[in-house]
């Protein structure tokens, strides 16, 4: 059966309407000036704070906002909230490069949006001027993206075992967030349901399985679909090996709160460390995550050279190391919502190779590009909705068990 795939939803000739929202009026004038220097695109209007920046989107309508974490009065976050419940528009944080700025930045995406850019804490002029062209490519990315797409929960396919069969490695603590069409939303008095509700029939099987390990690669809009992705795993579930596009501060805080909110454990990879079931390993920001061999055993291997396909972590630098390390047959690769192709050519060495791969489809993407790129080369075994890769994942383990160990005469 042929499927036709969408085009990736690039900019066209129209303007990108940009509006930016900060307390400061150097950094409102700088980034003025680098939107108004590109073609195809316009600051439409500037607001010192938050109430004049929703007077300001009722009026412009703006296709895309900056806007900074931290205000006086009404907070970054607050007037985020507001503008996700009222008028979704893709936002664009702008964030200081500081721990408490880290964990605000996470809570703006978890809010709904869609992508931040860091700002130095010193030389602001210089640090914004530098960062032009990131600024420049998420404004136009921003503007390509599907706004306001939540997971729906997916239809059970099968009965579970009884809970008993399901022994979490650590207990299960409250998770204060609850869906909404637009993105995740901290609510007040509801009390959330525990993370894991029953056990998966696949913690039974899992643990026979050929599948070494499970590797995902993601760019803007990644943070929550791994979210999902990583809630739905199971206890006993391979090592899974994660490069998300993210700078370098923001990806300890990040997988933190993965750990927080799911079953398996979470945390940012380090270098040398084995690779274990039912752990997650988030790459470092400005750090290649790849896998090699020591004495037969799979370890995490952290580099620092060169970015690939302009990036570090890179996707490609994940899944090439695969076939020599691990086997491409003894893993399952996932490439989900993201701009760019990094990932789809090494996902076609890998499908090639053996393992089986799996793209996110163009309705449940953020930004259609990666996945795209992936499905268009050939490299995808299944493109699969965001709610369904996990289940597709072991779905695919569960089908695949090693041969048994032969007893020593």
């Amino acid at each position: 059966m042929s499927t036709t795939l969408p085009h990736e939803t690039i900019p066209t000739a129209s303007l990108i309407k940009v509006l930016v929202v900060d307390d400061s009026a150097l950094v409102r004038q700088l980034l003025k000036t680098i939107i108004d220097a590109q073609e195809g695109m316009q600051c439409i209007g500037v607001a010192k704070h938050a109430d004049m920046a929703l007077r300001m989107v009722k009026e412009l309508h703006p296709d895309v906002m900056t806007l900074d974490v931290e205000m006086p009065g009404m907070s970054g976050l607050q007037l985020l909230r507001i503008l996700m419940h009222s008028q979704p528009l893709p936002v664009i944080m702008v964030s200081s490069l500081t721990l408490d700025g880290a964990q605000t930045t996470l809570d703006a995406l978890e809010l709904g949006a869609l992508d931040f850019v860091t700002k130095p804490s010193v030389g602001v002029a210089d640090g914004l001027t530098q960062l032009a062209q990131q600024v420049v490519e998420k404004i136009r990315t921003a503007a390509t993206a599907r706004i306001g797409y939540a997971v729906k929960p997916q239809p059970a396919r099968r009965v579970a075992e009884p809970a008993a069969a399901f022994t979490p490695t650590k207990p299960f603590p409250p998770n204060p967030l609850h869906w909404h069409p637009t993105g995740l939303h901290a609510h007040p008095t509801a009390k959330a349901p525990p993370k894991v509700a029953h056990a998966p029939r696949h913690t039974q099987h899992l643990p026979h399985t050929a599948i070494k390990l499970i590797a995902i690669g993601a760019s803007t809009g990644g943070t929550d679909a791994i979210r999902t992705i990583l809630q739905a795993m199971p206890a006993l579930c391979p090592p899974i090996a994660i490069v998300q596009h993210m700078p370098a501060g923001f990806t300890r805080s990040f997988a933190e709160r993965l750990n927080s909110m799911c079953a398996i454990e979470v945390h940012e990879a380090e270098d040398g460390e084995r690779l274990q079931r039912g752990h997650a390993y988030i790459a470092p920001g400005g750090r290649h995550l790849r896998i090699r061999q020591n004495a037969g055993i799979a370890q995490i291997a952290l580099g620092d050279d060169e970015p690939v396909l302009r990036h570090r972590p890179s996707v490609d630098a994940l899944f090439r190391s695969i076939p020599h390390t691990i086997g491409a047959t003894h893993c399952v690769a996932a490439l989900l919502t993201g701009m760019g192709a990094d990932g789809a050519a090494a996902m076609l060495e890998l499908r090639l190779a053996g393992a089986h791969t799996i793209a996110q489809d163009a309705e449940s993407c953020v930004v259609y590009g990666m996945p795209r790129e992936a499905a268009l080369l050939g490299a995808a075994s299944e493109i699969r909705p965001l709610a369904h890769i996990a289940q597709a994942i072991l779905d695919y383990a569960e089908t695949r068990q090693a041969p048994l160990s032969k007893p020593h005469s």
